[in-house]
């Protein structure tokens, strides 16, 4: 639950890292997070959101 969004759940990625040769490793793509003093139910807490999440105003910061 460390690296998720807490207002639309995004979660890390998993995919592989191609080369030119087409050798694959696995790797993992992970949210731009930020924590963000935001209103939550009328009262100010602390959040883990995504960049778009803020952005798109899904939250609205705590002054």
């Amino acid at each position: 639950m460390a690296r998720e969004c807490e207002i639309c759940g995004k979660k890390p990625m998993t995919g592989n890292n191609v080369s030119h040769a087409h050798n694959k490793t696995r790797r993992v793509w992970y949210p731009n997070l930020q924590k963000v003093r935001a209103v939550d139910n009328g009262q100010v807490r602390s959040m883990k959101v995504c960049t778009r999440c803020i952005r798109s105003g899904k939250i609205t910061k705590a002054v």
